[in-house]
């Protein structure tokens, strides 16, 4: 008989612990269902960043306007004159003279200018024509890439003239022929939609659960649970498993949408892709419940949470600034950031498959912080306790 009572007195205890947990996780779900503000962030707010992002967010620079500056419109002028006119890329605007297209680029009406000399065809018969393209500067990128459309309509042009027999100075001596990896189609929503993942797991994981933990403090219910056998593992599993959902939820709205709403392709394997965002999530909420053991007021926590975790996650991640251009010492701040690892994993998982020389060290970071932030968690709660 001693050597049964202790394995049912063990048995028991196991029952006890999971009844427990299970009526946190119930306990903390109907509040959740119950309050509007869980609902609107968990639910709501992913749909308005996927829709805002993707719809209205766009790194394409496409309809450039443009002022096509002619002073005298010989053939050649003209048939230059088309291929902007027929470009997606150019939303041109026909003018006789120089300074009403600069008053449009003053007022920045135009990006740019275009402007075809008086003595154009006769230069060109000499084996010396120039264009000048005159491009705002204000958004030096813009600006590039602007240029670099301008460059690629007169060197189809050049082309042209040399396929029908005619001189041109403009001719390339060397045929480039390129082709871009990963997105032949050259849509930024490919680059953006991985990256709104992140956003999306970060606002769920970790504002929902410093917001949620912190009315608690404030409404003094955590109190009553001191006077009950919970313990401080328990009270994090209750806690953490139905915002834990919530957030897998948002995920899937993520996938669903990239995938019918954008095209975006998913490549790699969808289960590689569930367990790094489940790493992900496990530290979104680890942030979160360390942020409200710590401070106990709602809109400080949310402050709070919202530049600890969001704001790196938005501008040090990768997803809108590549990280190789930014200064060394910012360059090795993100390295303590989770979203960092996260982005390169959507990145890869999303456009180029599974690449498991990308996967395998950046999901290794994110489970160690998950494990860290577990026992972070864990130790700030069992000091809440005491």
């Amino acid at each position: 008989m001693s050597a049964i009572v202790p394995a049912a007195s063990h048995a028991s205890r196991r029952h006890s612990k999971l009844r427990r947990i299970r009526a946190l996780v119930l306990k903390e779900t109907r509040q959740t269902v119950r309050d509007p503000s869980s609902i609107a962030i968990g639910v709501a707010l992913p749909l308005i960043l996927i829709l805002l992002f993707g719809y209205g967010l766009s790194l394409d620079v496409k309809n450039v306007p443009i002022a096509i500056v002619i002073e005298y419109p010989t053939p050649d002028v003209v048939e230059l004159a088309a291929g902007f006119q027929l470009s997606h890329y150019f939303h041109p605007v026909l003018i006789r003279s120089m300074p009403p297209a600069q008053q449009l680029l003053l007022e920045h009406q135009v990006d740019g200018i275009v402007s075809f000399p008086a003595d154009f065809s006769r230069r060109l018969a000499a084996g010396n024509a120039e264009v000048q393209l005159i491009v705002h500067g204000g958004d030096a990128n813009r600006a590039r890439i602007t240029e670099g459309y301008v460059q690629g309509v007169v060197a189809v042009w050049a082309a042209r003239l040399a396929a029908q027999g005619k001189a041109a100075t403009t001719q390339p001596a060397v045929s480039v022929q390129s082709r871009l990896w990963f997105n032949e189609a050259d849509d930024s929503s490919y680059f953006l939609v991985p990256g709104l993942v992140v956003l999306v797991m970060t606002l769920i994981g970790g504002l929902l659960t410093a917001m949620v933990m912190a009315r608690e403090w404030e409404r003094g219910t955590l109190e009553s649970l001191f006077v009950t056998p919970v313990r401080s593992e328990e009270i994090l599993l209750g806690k953490t498993l139905p915002y834990f959902v919530l957030a897998l939820f948002g995920f899937a709205l993520c996938v669903l949408s990239a995938e019918f709403l954008f095209h975006v392709p998913l490549r790699g394997s969808l289960w590689v892709l569930l367990g790094a965002s489940m790493l992900y999530v496990l530290i979104a909420l680890g942030i979160g419940l360390l942020i409200s053991s710590w401070v106990k007021n709602q809109l400080v926590a949310s402050q709070l949470t919202m530049l600890v975790t969001f704001m790196p996650a938005f501008m040090l991640s990768g997803f809108l600034f590549d990280l190789r251009s930014m200064p060394v010492g910012v360059r090795l701040i993100t390295y303590a950031l989770p979203a960092r690892y996260y982005v390169a994993l959507l990145q890869s998982v999303f456009l180029a498959g599974d690449v498991w020389s990308v996967i395998v060290p950046n999901a290794l970071a994110l489970a160690a912080m998950a494990a860290a932030l577990a026992l972070g968690s864990r130790a700030a709660m069992r000091k809440t306790l005491i």
